[in-house]
């Protein structure tokens, strides 16, 4: 069949809201998926090709990866998607995001780093740009808010003393975890990393919040200064 046709052409078997409703939506390939959440195609395109003209614009990331870095107007260069087919694209991906993060919330202990950077993960491991988060703990070790402290470059960020413990202050933090990416994907510290966790630690002895870890993440995978002894 040429690409003029329409999805309703198509066999009941590959038309992908017949085969979600027959067989569920694990069926379904990336492009179907894809397809099912932008709806239409265009005159002379189907959503089932407009949906593989969106993957394969996920460079340098393949695949589903890359949705997480495109961008509003990186979508809208696609011929056949317009501001509302991206705009419903960025949205699955954002709420992908938020699911992935209200279902590790209550595991959360700062006794178990994995269960953090498990919260974190999807909201950090596709940033272009290394952030450096503070995440706020009460006495009991319950998280209780974050924000994000710096943004840097695609392989260094900073976080002064007094900028950590002035947000800890203003939240009324017992004690905090410090975080940040690395969009090499390799989340093993470097010299200046491991510097700045001394630094920010000791300050945090002195003013009496004290820093119970550093997670560095990387691509859906983490390091702890914690679980490696160096806190």
């Amino acid at each position: 069949m040429n690409k003029t046709g329409t999805i309703k052409q198509l066999p009941a078997s590959e038309r992908p809201y017949e085969k979600c409703e027959r067989y569920g939506p694990a069926a379904l390939s990336d492009a179907e998926l894809i397809a099912v959440i932008i709806r239409s195609g265009t005159k002379s395109r189907r959503s089932i090709d407009l949906a593989a003209d969106v993957l394969r614009h996920c460079i340098p990331y393949e695949g589903l990866h890359g949705l997480y870095h495109l961008t509003l107007p990186q979508l809208k260069e696609i011929k056949g998607i317009g501001t509302i087919k991206a705009i419903q694209i960025l949205c699955v991906g954002e709420l992908s995001r938020r699911i992935a993060k209200a279902s590790t919330k209550e595991r959360l202990t700062v006794r178990n780093p994995q269960t953090i950077a498990d919260h974190f993960m999807e909201e950090m491991c596709y940033l272009d740009k290394e952030v450096m988060k503070l995440i706020f703990l009460d006495g009991h070790s319950h998280l209780t808010g974050d924000v994000n402290l710096s943004a840097g470059t695609v392989n260094s960020t900073s976080a002064e003393p007094r900028d950590v413990f002035l947000e800890a202050l203003a939240h009324h933090a017992v004690s905090v975890i410090l975080m940040h990416n690395h969009p090499s994907g390799e989340p093993t510290p470097s010299r200046a990393d491991i510097a700045a966790t001394d630094r920010l630690a000791e300050a945090g002895k002195l003013i009496g919040i004290p820093v119970s870890d550093h997670i560095i993440i990387g691509d859906h995978c983490y390091w702890s200064f914690l679980e490696h002894k160096l806190l």
